[in-house]
């Protein structure tokens, strides 16, 4: 933890209290109706809320027993230690205390002797609280008690009223519970006695004499020793020290001299232990040597230390030696040391109660121990001051005799809102009585604190609040009116108000960005339950100067003077003028409006109003709608102009919190308050979903962001804060995009839920629970608890800064992450792939543990936009130059099989920087890959390159996740679907399985799905058959029953079925299959075997008899439903009546282009809409929504939101696409531009999130756009359906600039069209028309059957479409 504020001290006499038990220093002191426990700076041992209490009066610590009581007007509350022995030590209550008048008003507390508690009101009051509380002693007195102090052996007592001047001992004669006597007698003082402090013991045995301090009125320090045993008074005078007297600077004249003065006392306990640490940590320096013999010469003496301040930072220190010697010397009281120049921190333009300090001299008895100062300033602090004594008492000048290590303050009344302002270096903190403190950033020795800056003493409700210029203005939102205040000051002052009124509830207040920064106008809306908006503008001195650019300071200007509500100072006026009312619509269905967490960003905006501004509020409707707004000052018009920038339908009701961030992220939690959803409201895409089931409920959400825009959430539950950070999107794996990175947990501190929370812009959270303000340390540990990727970073340091690690997790990928590669294998840039992995070879093979590796690997981005032909060319040339005789030969140029395997050996024996152990065993997995693609380059296309790397990297990912590993995915499928080497693939894929291929092999191949030929299908699907029937020894025909009825062999099974004699079914099945199933009869018999085999939930084999009974439609619906493959289904529908037959393209309608439209899966809706031959559909599905595509439309379900719906490949396969035939061409026209653009921008910034920065940037810079489409089409763009085939007139030759030299004709010529229509006849309709969609076909001309894709067919005249000038 970076520093805690522990709450705000009161300012009582008796608010601090401090001790020495078990060899542990001990402060407590009571803040409002808490008390706080602590052993050094920023380190709470116990913080106890009294419920019962409005605010405490005193507390007291026992060095005897560690008891603390602590007490408010009425009652007293005892406290004992517990844990002690396992260190951890805590306090619980031993039990509550009583006056006997309920009128009385306790005001002072003093442990004695065995557990024995003084209580001082108008009574003095003993107690017993060894076991149960007892009452053994009480007495009243003239006046209620200021001070009433038992002496450290308990034989006195020492008290005074307020006022009084009259010291009352009482002396102890008689002791017992039943019979305590006490006698008294008076000490008389000329003024107001103001202190008290007895001498204390070095320890609880030690039998010293008492020896008595006062402080009075008159500025002089008395010191009182017992008097003769025998004698009247129990006390006498030993000696006096005058404070003014004490110190008189010389350099100061005598009237300009403060007159105040401070006392405090260092007892000799405290003094001795101080001088030992300050012994054992001198070093050889000579100024050091010379302090240090000063101080042991004043040890030597073992003297009682008086020490006197002012409030100039003068200091005058007395020793007093022999205290109580029957016979006083002149030089029993000596000056030890007088000074300037300290730095107390005292308060300035104080007034009334606030104005007192109060000192604690204490040094602990473990060697680590440092002499500490604590002062209590009654204004709200307790500080920490840190020091050695001998620099404390050195005589001559010292730069830094204290050094402040903490201040102790915050809030009397539980936080309920932290505001912060927009650059995170400065907020504000309300409490539930609208007690209101501006804390500023401030940069210590240690790291960044929080400083109090300012407080406002404000009677009226507050809505809402906002801060400005670093903390120098606070804007209240109050029921009918709004209110400025400055606090540049300690005490705010109000500087301006206006009254207001508006239509619903004020929900939020919103600051404006402005176009141009600090020039010193500020604009602010609200906007109400009725979506109404008022804005202001308010007009303060400027942040910067502007000939400079430094920042002004507080005090620039001095001390601030008001005229009617303004401010003039020479610089600025300020004011606070409303600017005109607005409207964003109806609020019906609202549930909140609020402003979103700024990114770490000055509020400036451009001078453009569009959807590229920066988001400045949120709203949310109880259907779960969340829309994003943005705004501008309009001068001209004195009004603000409103945008709204994105629409996100989430799906969740009556969401109960949702909070957002300029740069697009928003996050939204359920009406039940345990579920988490993270969304990008830019794209509209789920990215994180999680339940938190039995932790509590989330009642904070707080953003903040690194420099370079990466997101940071913290969820705030009741007695945790979980830390969330955005991660690389990774489609390849299917990885998650956010995970907790830090979890704080605040029970061990307090037992007050968490008010709220909010970012620092130096990555610092603080947490605001009850009166106390926890300020987290910056840096997350790098132990691997919550994320162990966090490990790699750094491999040294234990902890590392949270923006460091949160940029780490996400920002651009070196050249040889696995993610780079895979996707670069995608975008076609295999032979760069090849090149990354040669150069990370030759660096790896010399490579030793500490080593650098250049994430680059001495690659440009330009070597990722060149074109891969220009690549092959140069590799070409370099091997037939006529240097290529003098290559070493050691030196490989491609990723060969032997090189893929040599690199992986070195990649087991040596960590890779930059990569995780995960993803180096990934890494491993795709050189792998590459070397068996390499193998084959040659003799496969890209497409077939592509599905056999993630084919291999899917086996190999299989084999090592064998239960949970995910199926093939329908992106690898529709590669291998779009290439033209298919027969290879199938043969590779076959031996990788051994030539044994069944059903499970082949769908995890999805093999059947991406086969084109469908005379190659269904020999391979016989080959299956055989490999089905033949899998087991007894070689059972139900297992290959499905196939041979697909394939409409029945006479194999029959054949199949003679041999199975050891079968129960033979003779039956055998009897059954010797019918003619063309028979209405036995079609009937087969149909209610198959039903009969549906009951006994044998579904596989009822849809075998269902193709017996010619009832293709039932097998696919029982393949698909009940036994859930689609796959099968597809490919027995495929087989029984080829790639046009009815059932097949009812079956891609109704069930297959719904099911993707509903997961939002485009690789399964392209794939689907080009085996129904309507390829400008399937285009068009890779960019448009698909439920668009559908009739009538399909809605997308909740996990169609998520971001792994998306998929950056998408765009290299519509490239591929869009220019193979007219279809695909004219599908592509019927894209709007827009929509093309938004679809490539989108891509790039997928890639940027995954850290594939270099594809972003080579995507943008080589993507071609097609040329605008004429009229017609445009036309036909509006009216999709009711169009005629002429009316697609583009030519295809002037789309692209950059095309294949080859674009296959798809659409019937115009020479064909012109033809029929001038005949009088029909046009046949096109495969891809979206009338399709709704019915059958109603092709009339049958299109000639498709050739098998590796057989080279000579192209009809008509379809090669390159102009040769002729």
């Amino acid at each position: 933890m970076r520093g805690i504020l522990p709450g705000r001290p009161q300012a009582k006499l008796q608010a601090v209290s401090t001790g020495l038990w078990e060899h542990n220093q001990i402060i407590v002191y009571i803040s409002g109706n808490a008390f706080v426990i602590l052993d050094r700076p920023n380190h709470v041992l116990q913080t106890t809320y009294i419920e019962e209490e409005e605010e405490l009066e005193a507390a007291i610590f026992d060095e005897a027993t560690g008891k603390i009581a602590v007490c408010s007007n009425a009652n007293i509350y005892v406290y004992k230690p517990y844990g002690q022995d396992e260190e951890a030590v805590k306090w619980s209550l031993q039990g509550t205390l009583h006056l006997s008048n309920a009128e009385d008003k306790i005001t002072t507390l003093s442990w004695g002797i065995d557990e024995e508690l003084l209580v001082g009101s108008s009574y003095l009051t003993l107690f017993s609280t060894h076991n149960s509380a007892e009452r053994i002693w009480t007495k009243r007195l003239a006046n209620p008690a200021k001070f009433a102090q038992f002496s450290p052996d308990a034989a006195f007592i020492a008290s005074t009223g307020t006022h009084d001047r009259l010291l009352k001992i009482w002396r102890r004669f008689a002791s017992g519970s039943a019979n305590e006597q006490f006698s008294y007698s008076y000490l008389p003082h000329p003024t107001a006695i103001t202190g008290l402090h007895w001498r204390k013991r070095f320890h609880q045995e030690q039998t010293i004499e008492d020896v008595l301090y006062t402080i009075c009125a008159d500025n002089k320090v008395r010191v009182w020793i017992p008097g003769d045993s025998h004698g009247v008074e129990g006390l006498q005078l030993w000696a006096e020290i005058d404070l003014l007297e004490s110190i008189q600077p010389r350099s100061i004249p005598l009237d300009h001299q403060s007159q105040k003065r401070y006392a405090f006392f260092i007892d000799s306990r405290d003094f001795t232990f101080a001088t030992e640490r300050a012994v054992q940590r001198a070093s050889n320096d000579d100024k050091e040597q010379i302090a240090l013999a000063h101080l042991i010469e004043v040890a030597n003496r073992s003297p009682e230390i008086c020490v006197v301040l002012d409030d100039r930072g003068s200091m005058s220190a007395w020793g007093m030696e022999s205290i109580g010697s029957r016979i006083k010397k002149t030089s029993d009281i000596f000056n030890i040391a007088h000074v300037e120049g300290l730095h107390l921190h005292f308060a300035k333009n104080v007034i009334g109660a606030q104005d007192n300090v109060q000192f604690y001299a204490i040094c602990g008895s473990k060697p680590d121990s440092v002499f500490t100062l604590l002062s209590h300033h009654f204004d709200g602090r307790l500080e920490w001051l840190e020091s050695r004594v001998d620099y404390l008492f050195d005589p001559s000048p010292h730069a830094q005799r204290l050094q402040r290590k903490a201040v102790w303050t915050g809030h009397s009344h539980a936080i309920k809102k932290v505001n912060r302002t927009a650059s995170g270096r400065a907020l504000i903190s309300r409490t539930i009585n609208d007690e209101s403190v501006v804390w500023v950033q401030r940069a210590t020795e240690l790291g960044m604190t929080l400083h109090r800056h300012s407080t406002v003493n404000i009677t009226e409700h507050i809505h809402r609040t906002w801060i400005l210029h670093d903390g120098d203005f606070v804007v209240f939102l109050h029921h009918e009116s709004i209110s400025l205040w400055d606090t540049r000051g300690p005490a705010a002052v109000e500087v301006a108000r206006r009254k207001y009124q508006i239509q619903g509830k004020p929900l939020c207040l919103i600051l404006v960005p402005e176009t141009q920064p600090s020039h010193g106008c500020v604009h602010l809306a609200t906007i109400s339950s009725e979506m109404k908006g008022l804005a202001w503008e308010l007009h303060l001195p400027p942040e910067k100067d502007y000939s400079t650019g430094r920042k002004f300071s507080s005090t620039t200007f001095g001390p601030p003077s008001y005229t009617n509500g303004a401010h003039v100072n020479g610089i600025n006026e300020i004011a606070l003028e409303e600017y005109g009312a607005f409207d964003l619509g109806s609020g019906e269905d609202l549930v909140f409006i609020l402003p979103v967490d700024p990114a770490g960003t000055a509020p400036v905006i451009s001078g453009f109003l569009d959807t590229f501004a920066r988001d400045i509020a949120i709203s949310y409707t109880k259907s779960g709608v969340l829309k994003s707004w943005t705004a501008r000052a309009n001068p001209r018009a004195r009004r603000l102009d409103w945008l709204l920038t994105s629409t996100v339908e989430t799906g969740i009701d009556n969401p109960s919190l949702a909070s957002g961030t300029s740069i697009r992220k928003a996050a939204l939690v359920s009406a039940e308050k345990d579920s988490l959803t993270i969304w990008n409201t830019r794209s509209a895409q789920l990215e994180h979903e999680e339940r938190f089931e039995g932790h509590g409920f989330i009642q904070d959400l707080d953003w903040s962001s690194t420099p370079d825009n990466q997101s940071i959430l913290a969820v705030g539950f009741p007695h945790r804060v979980v830390i969330y950070t955005q991660l690389r999107y990774d489609y390849l794996n299917a990885g998650p995009s956010w995970a907790q990175i830090r979890e704080i947990s605040i029970r061990d501190l307090t037992a007050h839920p968490i008010g709220d929370s909010v970012w620092l812009g130096s990555g610092n959270l603080v947490i605001g629970a009850g009166n106390q303000l926890f300020v987290q340390d910056e840096n997350v540990e790098l132990s691997g608890g919550l994320f162990p990727n966090l490990r790699l970073i750094s491999r040294k340091k234990p902890q590392i800064d949270i923006f460091t690690a949160v940029s780490r997790l996400n920002g651009p990928l070196p050249v040889f992450h696995p993610q780079l590669l895979a996707q670069c294998v995608l975008f076609g840039k295999l032979l760069l792939v090849q090149r990354i992995l040669i150069n990370l070879y030759k660096k790896l093979k010399f490579f030793t543990e500490g080593d650098e590796l250049d994430s680059f690997l001495g690659l440009t981005p330009d070597d990722f936009s060149e074109d891969p032909e220009t690549l092959m060319t140069a590799s070409r040339k370099e091997m037939h130059s006529s240097y290529a005789d003098f290559s070493d030969d050691e030196e490989p140029d491609t990723v060969t099989e032997e090189v893929a395997t040599s690199l992986n050996e070195i990649l087991t024996r040596c960590q890779v920087p930059q990569l995780s152990s995960k993803e180096q065993f990934h890494l491993a997995d795709i050189i792998e890959c590459v070397g068996t693609v390499e193998k084959h380059r040659r003799s496969i296309d890209d497409n077939a390159g592509r599905f056999l790397l993630f084919f291999r990297q899917h086996v190999l990912g299989s084999s090592q996740h064998s239960a949970d590993h995910p199926p093939l995915s329908w992106r690898e499928i529709t590669w291998a679907f779009h290439s033209s080497s298919q027969d290879i693939l199938v043969d590779l894929v076959s031996r990788h399985f051994n030539g044994r291929m069944l059903w499970q092999h082949a769908k995890e191949s999805g093999m059947f799905m991406w086969m084109t030929d469908i005379t190659a299908l269904r020999a391979q699907f016989e080959v299956v058959a055989r490999n089905e029937y033949t899998k087991t020894d007894e070689k059972n025909p139900i297992d290959c029953s499905l196939f041979y009825m697909a394939l409409k062999k029945k006479a194999v099974l029959v054949g199949l079925w003679r041999m199975a004699t050891w079968s129960r079914e033979q003779s039956a099945t055998q009897r059954l299959l010797a019918n003619n199933f063309q028979e209405a009869r036995w079609k009937t018999a087969a149909l209610k075997n198959a039903y009969a085999l549906m009951g006994k939930r044998r579904f596989e084999y009822a849809a075998a008899f269902f193709l017996l009974a010619d009832h293709l439609q039932d097998a696919v619906s029982v393949l698909s439903n009940q036994l859930n493959d689609i796959q099968l289904a597809i490919t027995v529908a495929r087989i029984y009546e080829g790639d046009d037959g009815p059932v097949l393209r009812q079956f891609l309608k109704e069930k297959i282009l719904p099911q993707a439209a509903r997961e939002n899966n485009r690789w399964l809706a392209t794939w689907a809409f080009w085996l129904l031959n309507k390829r400008d559909s399937a285009v068009r599905s890779l960019v448009t929504p698909l439920s668009t595509l559908l009739s009538p439309p399909e809605s997308p379900n909740f996990e169609s939101k998520l971001f792994l719906t998306d998929d950056p490949a998408l765009v290299v396969l519509y490239k591929h696409l869009r220019e193979k035939s007219l279809q695909t061409l004219r599908g592509a026209v019927m894209v709007s531009p827009r929509a093309e653009w938004e679809f490539v921008l989108h891509t790039a910034n997928l890639y940027e999130r995954m850290g594939c920065d270099l594809l972003a940037l080579d995507l943008v810079r080589t993507w071609e756009f097609l040329k605008p489409p004429t009229p017609s089409v445009l036309h036909q763009q509006s009216h999709p359906g009711h169009h005629q085939l002429g009316e697609f007139d583009f030519d295809p030759r002037k789309l692209l600039r950059r095309r294949s030299s080859l674009v296959v004709a798809d659409l019937p010529t115009r020479e064909f069209v012109g033809n029929a229509l001038a005949n009088g006849g029909t046009v046949p309709e096109e495969n891809g028309s979206e009338d399709d969609m709704d019915g059958p076909s109603k092709r009339e001309v049958k299109e000639k059957k498709k050739p098998p894709p590796t057989q080279f067919q000579e192209p009809d005249a008509n379809s090669l479409l390159d102009s040769f000038g002729f």
